[in-house]
């Protein structure tokens, strides 16, 4: 490796190895090593954390033929510090380059093409009239000169930022146009998948469905079970303050039992199961995708929706229903519970009332609303997966956006039921 040996220093530049110190025992400690070089190679300066005082950029009062003389190490790792180049583009600014004869870079302990483009760039990019330096510094200047000043320094302007802010919106509406035509394909191949199953019912994948089922549904209860009877709780609570002044105690079962069946159960636990299953079934069909096993699928002739859709799908819609059924419970039990504690509202007289009030047709209603749920989120967690690409930084972002997406379908899809079928069971 060729080191450059400035003029002024007649000691050479030290190797790598001398970035090492002896501690107290005996034992080497490792110094931070800086390794810059005033050409295209590199120049080893050992420099402690806080930098030698040495080391800084800086410009040396000129002599008296009027040049500019830069000093110490003009690097990366001294400009990139946010105190050290604020004070060097003072200097530089002060020294007004531009009118400046010439520049004297003997004394640059070591400079390397951000020191370079530094010197230019406030030398308003013209070649000074006197120049003394090397001829590894002045290969690096002549690099520099020959770049264009867009690839140094982008201009910014009003008409770019306008540009720049249309190019973004025209991609971001492509994005959104792909997002819509890939999802449209993959119901569609769903219900291609569904009609496949129904005429061979025997080969459909009811292995990977059972599995998918169990881990959805049965291991997602106790976490609904709980959040549900928590919400129940605070529900019955808050609204008893509120009765209790208008001496209406008795109507609490009325306002737990409509808004936890038509409403918050399955609100609930679609919420629940979008943030627990359906960024599971993103990150393992993103996985598969990072490992190259969905193109091993195809290569062995293995439809990927017949066997990572479906039974996902199918599993989701029939679970959904049930998780729902046991979150309304839960929070039902829980808002007995305190309702018997703040007003004195007898478990028997809740679960005798609670048929009288609430009618059937709002547990289809959440039933029906909880299906259209499990299989909202299943595609959505299917349609993330299955655009991760072979990336860890693009599975973060999928199983991210499917939550998201899930969560927000889950909402909007409640909303419109709510508006749709406002005359049911009320």
């Amino acid at each position: 490796m060729r080191r450059h040996r400035p003029a002024a220093d007649p000691l050479p530049c030290p190797s790598p190895a001398s970035g090492r110190g002896k501690k107290p025992g005996g034992a080497y400690q490792r110094r931070p090593v800086s390794c810059y070089h005033a050409g295209s190679v590199f120049l080893f300066l050992p420099v402690s954390a806080s930098a030698a005082p040495d080391s800084l950029p800086r410009l040396a009062p000129s002599q008296g033929a009027g040049l500019l003389v830069p000093e110490g190490a003009w690097t990366a790792a001294q400009l990139s510090r946010p105190a050290v180049w604020r004070r060097v583009a003072r200097e530089l600014r002060a020294a007004r380059m531009s009118e400046a004869p010439g520049w004297d870079l003997r004394r640059v302990a070591a400079i390397d093409y951000l020191g370079m483009l530094a010197l230019w760039e406030h030398g308003a990019r013209r070649w000074p009239r006197q120049l003394e330096a090397g001829a590894e510094q002045r290969a690096m200047l002549e690099r520099v000169a020959r770049l264009p000043p867009q690839a140094l320094l982008p201009q910014s302007s009003p008409m770019r930022g306008l540009t720049s802010a249309a190019d973004d919106l025209g991609a971001g509406v492509l994005g959104a146009l792909a997002q819509v035509r890939d999802f449209t394909a993959l119901m569609g191949q769903l219900l291609l998948d569904l009609l496949r199953l129904l005429r061979a019912p025997l080969a459909g994948p009811w292995r990977d469905f059972g599995g998918h089922l169990y881990r959805i549904g049965a291991q997602a209860l106790p976490i609904t079970a709980l959040v549900g009877f928590l919400i129940g709780v605070v529900l019955a609570y808050l609204m008893s303050q509120v009765l209790r002044q208008f001496g209406a105690e008795a109507f609490i079962v009325n306002i737990l039992g409509l808004a936890l069946i038509r409403e918050l159960g399955p609100l609930l636990g679609a919420v629940l199961i979008a943030g627990r299953s359906g960024s599971s079934i993103t990150a393992q069909i993103g996985v598969m995708r990072v490992t190259e096993e969905l193109d091993a699928m195809r290569v062995l002739g293995i439809a990927p929706g017949f066997r990572l859709v479906l039974p996902r799908a199918l599993a989701l819609a029939i679970a959904m229903p049930l998780v729902a059924v046991w979150t309304t419970l839960a929070a039902l039990l829980g808002g007995m519970l305190a309702a018997d504690i703040t007003l004195n509202i007898t478990p028997a007289f809740f679960i005798e009332t609670l048929p009288k009030a609430v009618r059937v047709s709002n547990l289809t209603l959440a039933m029906g609303k909880s299906a259209v749920f499990g299989l909202a989120i299943a595609l959505l967690a299917c349609h993330y997966g299955l655009r991760v690409q072979p990336n860890t930084e693009s599975l973060g972002r999928g199983t991210t956006a499917s939550v998201v997406a899930s969560i927000t379908a889950v909402i909007l899809i409640d909303a419109l039921a709510a508006v749709l079928f406002k005359s049911v069971g009320l």
